[in-house]
Formats: C-alpha cells, structure tokens, sequence
C-alpha cells in the first residue's frame, strides 16, 4: 500500500489542478477557431484555384489565337496594298490589270472576313479576360483573408505558448518535494483515466468519477491512518482527505 504525508497528499490536488490546466492549454491549442478558418480559407482557395487556372489558360490560348487573327488579316493588307501600288503605277498591261483589280476584290472580301474572325477572337478575349480580372480579385481576397486569420493565429498561440510555460514552470515547483512514490502513482493513473489521477473525497463522493461510494467503503477509508494512500473502488484515482 502507497504511503505519503498528508500534507504531500493535499499538495496533490494543486499539482492536479496545474495539469488539468495544461490539458486544457493543449486541447485549445489544436481547437481555435482560427485553426478551422485557416482549412475552410485554404479549401476556397484550393477550389478557386482550379478556376483560375482555367480561366488563365483560356484566355493564354484566345491571345494566341488573336494574334494569328491579326496576322492573317495584317497579310491580306499587304497583299492587297502591293498589289493597288502595282496597279497604280501604270506599269502593267490591260491583263494584268484586270486580274489585279479582282484580286484586290476578292482579297477585300478575304480581309472582311478575317477582321470578322478577328473581332469575335478579341470580344472573347475580353469577356475571359474580365473573368479572369474578377477570379484574381477573388483570390486577393481570400489570401488577404488569410494573412489576417494567419497573424491572429500565431497571436494566440504565442499567448497560450506563453501560459504554457508558466504553467509547466508551476507544476514543476509543485511537485518538488513530494513522495516519490505518491507521484509515480499519480503520473501513472493519470495516464490511464484520461488525465484525472488525484481527486477529492467529498462526502461519500469521488470527484473524479463524480460517483458515490458505499457506506462501507467510506468507512474503511476514514478508518485508514492520515499517512495511507486512499483509492477511489469506482475509478482507482487517489482520493484526498481534506480533513485527514
């Protein structure tokens, strides 16, 4: 049977205290709500990404698009424009004359044509491009969003880091000095029930297990010198005896 002074038993309950609290420190930690916000931040930005992505390769390939459209159309210009100055100098025969002018006919209605081509490339180049424009806008926002949630993250982090350690820092003067064996016990029990290992005897009731005892096993507990580690029959935490 674990012995301790009565005094390092109560003493037990303030080094409950602390690592409860610890406990507490280290399940916020993983538990803020800027944590979560941060995974729902990142997953729009993911899902948006994808659109942007899709939305930059359109308008890259409408872009390359339009400039083949301008070239093709620029082509027939010069064609038509060398042809007109050779028709204009006089220097050709009736022949060669005609023929040139229904080139330049059909070469008109070729160039038509193309800046058709040509317009309906760049009215599609703009509307993907004002699409694109809103999707980036949307994206600055979500990562500004971000940055923020971010900075106040790391602010309350910083802040729980910092009872952390002044927390841990107590504990350890806490348990300086008590029974050796008392605090193995209580270490290892509270490795088993869920970070509970010490707890008052409140009346009839566990304070750890929040159950009431029976009357003969409270008896046999108050008939236990002040020095003897009392166990809770429900849950096996150390029960302390404030009046012992």
């Amino acid at each position: 049977m674990t012995t301790a002074p009565p005094e390092d038993q109560r003493r037990l309950l303030e080094v409950q205290a602390l690592d409860t609290r610890l406990q507490q420190l280290a399940h916020k930690r993983t538990t803020l709500p800027s944590i979560a916000r941060i995974a729902e931040l990142d997953a729009q930005i993911s899902d948006l990404s994808t659109s942007l992505v899709a939305s930059r390769t359109a308008v890259s390939d409408l872009k390359r698009e339009l400039t083949k459209a301008e070239g093709d159309v620029e082509q027939v210009r010069t064609r038509a424009a060398r042809d007109q100055t050779r028709l204009d100098s006089g220097q050709v025969g009736a022949k060669d004359a005609q023929a040139l002018v229904g080139e330049l006919a059909s070469l008109a209605r070729r160039q038509e044509v193309l800046e058709e081509v040509e317009l309906g490339v760049m009215e599609r180049l703009e509307a993907h491009e004002d699409a694109l424009a809103k999707l980036d806008a949307a994206n600055d926002e979500l990562l500004a969003a971000k940055a923020a949630v971010v900075v106040e993250r790391d602010a309350e982090l910083a802040q729980i880091d910092a009872e952390v350690a002044t927390v841990t820092a107590a504990r350890a003067q806490a348990v300086e000095g008590l029974d050796t064996g008392l605090v193995t016990l209580y270490d290892r029990l509270r490795a088993q029930l869920g970070g509970l290992g010490a707890a008052v005897l409140s009346g009839r009731r566990c304070e750890g297990c929040r159950l009431e005892l029976n009357p003969s096993d409270v008896e046999i507990i108050k008939a236990k010198s002040p020095d003897q580690v009392a166990r809770c029959e429900e849950c096996s935490r150390i029960l302390v005896r404030l009046d012992a």
